[in-house]
């Protein structure tokens, strides 16, 4: 059921949307190219079992949760109500 002016499935659309954006940004982030054995921020080893679940991988474990907690995610407000974009 559609609210407003917008159509059937709108709403299934919007969730979709969403779901696609998210799938594409982690699929950015990534790690691409040669792989290290040394941490980049630290210079640490990295565990060889993390290298091979994460081919390209150039940071240990503790400094990318660090990097994870400093990136910010700017969304994008799918909702059409005047609430919604005060936030």
């Amino acid at each position: 059921m559609a609210n407003g002016w917008a159509r059937d499935g709108a709403i299934q659309d919007q969730i979709d949307d969403t779901v696609k954006d998210a799938v594409l940004s982690a699929r950015a982030r990534l790690p691409l190219g040669e792989g290290s054995e040394y941490c980049d921020d630290c210079g640490e080893d990295i565990p060889q079992a993390r290298r091979k679940a994460l081919p390209g991988i150039r940071t240990c474990i503790q400094c990318q949760s660090k990097r994870d907690q400093q990136m910010r995610t700017a969304g994008i407000n799918r909702r059409g109500s005047k609430d919604s974009q005060l936030r």
